[in-house]
């Protein structure tokens, strides 16, 4: 029987998953002070059990004014590393690989939980709110802070401050580490024409609006060892008037495999209104032609996310070379073994295999307590 391509291996420089399922990155926004905490722990547990190939850890911020909350993990000291190498063990212990995502909020940080209305932070004394800041002073939505606008010598800082938070990425050991450049946070305020209007060296025409997104993938591949790979996540086009383009995107994507960029993840939107494209009701899979437009303009693997729940709607997706990996969010919230549901779905042999060896034996007697008997046959 030939494998069903979801549960083929992935290999990435020197870097193999045992298959091509992906925890995608989502924020949980129960840290403290940017610290994991036993939440994080649960949470990625879970996950960690489930057959998967790559683990992702959420948006982490590389410097404290580069969180979205209050509750947001960072790696912008050392002392975050050590709560962030409990989650990688996690995951190798299980045999899956470990990612993590580094981002800078930029205009959309100082907000609050989504569940307490993800609106800016008020002033108040604990919790309170602190400066944002962008390439131009345009609040990320009316009525929210409006961003200091940085000036050319606060811009290498935050460089630096990447690839910082790379190096303790690796201290973590971590085997991936990507790149957030989508949904209007920092690197995609600098890309899109619709929130940096700038007249210098950081903004204008395409290429000196990608002066950012290509610095920072320089200095992560500094630190960043030869034989394990960078991914970067871009919104793909900003999905509004006078936004990103395809084929903007297109250029960024070849520029940044120039430079050691070694898979797309493609999403969308994010710059005027939420992520994948806004208000209107996505589709199954509604994102899957941006990941198969990005693997065949820019000749780079691409992620799919956005709305991917069925295991054969995920083969179908690899089958037809739209892309390298699938990457499963909200669907992992609500069923944690998702990938071993998805190899029973595709007919995998020994699917108990991905599981521990304790729910494994648990799973194979179900299984036969639900065959039907000889009798009833």
């Amino acid at each position: 029987m030939t494998t069903p391509l979801l549960f083929t291996p992935f290999t990435s420089r020197g870097v193999t998953l045992r298959n091509r399922i992906v925890l995608s990155p989502m924020c949980q926004y129960v840290a403290e002070e940017g610290r994991v905490t036993e939440w994080h722990l649960i949470h990625h547990g879970k996950f960690a059990t489930s057959g998967l190939g790559l683990g992702f850890v959420e948006a982490t911020a590389v410097t404290r004014d580069g969180r979205i909350t209050h509750g947001c993990l960072g790696l912008w000291e050392d002392g975050q590393v050590e709560g962030l190498r409990r989650i990688v063990d996690l995951y190798h212990r299980h045999g899956a690989k470990a990612a993590i995502q580094i981002s800078h909020a930029g205009r959309k940080g100082s907000t609050e939980r989504p569940w307490d209305g993800a609106g800016s932070i008020p002033p108040r004394d604990v919790e309170g709110p602190w400066e944002t800041v962008a390439p131009s002073a345009l609040p990320g939505r009316p009525g929210w802070h409006v961003p200091h606008a940085l000036r050319e010598d606060e811009i290498p800082p935050i460089i630096a401050a990447f690839r910082d938070a790379a190096r303790r990425a690796l201290a973590a050991g971590f085997d991936i580490v990507e790149i957030h450049g989508a949904h209007g946070y920092l690197i995609h305020s600098f890309v899109s024409p619709l929130s940096n209007l700038r007249t210098d060296a950081w903004g204008g025409d395409l290429t000196r609006r990608l002066r950012f997104p290509l610095l920072v993938a320089e200095a992560v591949r500094e630190v960043w060892p030869a034989d394990r790979p960078v991914f970067y996540r871009c919104s793909v086009q900003d999905g509004a008037p006078g936004g990103s383009t395809l084929e903007e995107s297109a250029v960024l994507a070849r520029e940044l495999k120039a430079r050691g960029v070694d898979l797309f993840d493609c999403s969308s939107g994010g710059m005027l209104s939420s992520a994948t494209l806004g208000n209107v009701h996505p589709g199954p899979g509604h994102q899957v032609p941006l990941a198969r437009a990005m693997r065949q303009m820019a000749d780079i693997p691409t992620m799919a996310v956005g709305f991917i729940t069925e295991a054969h709607q995920a083969e179908a997706i690899l089958q037809d070379g739209s892309a390298d990996l699938i990457a499963i969010g909200r669907e992992f919230i609500a069923d944690p073994y998702w990938p071993y549901h998805a190899a029973l779905a595709l007919g995998v042999e020994n699917a108990h295999a991905l599981l521990p060896q304790g729910y494994a034996f648990y799973m194979a007697r179900r299984a036969a307590l639900l065959r039907p008997s000889p009798a009833a046959a």
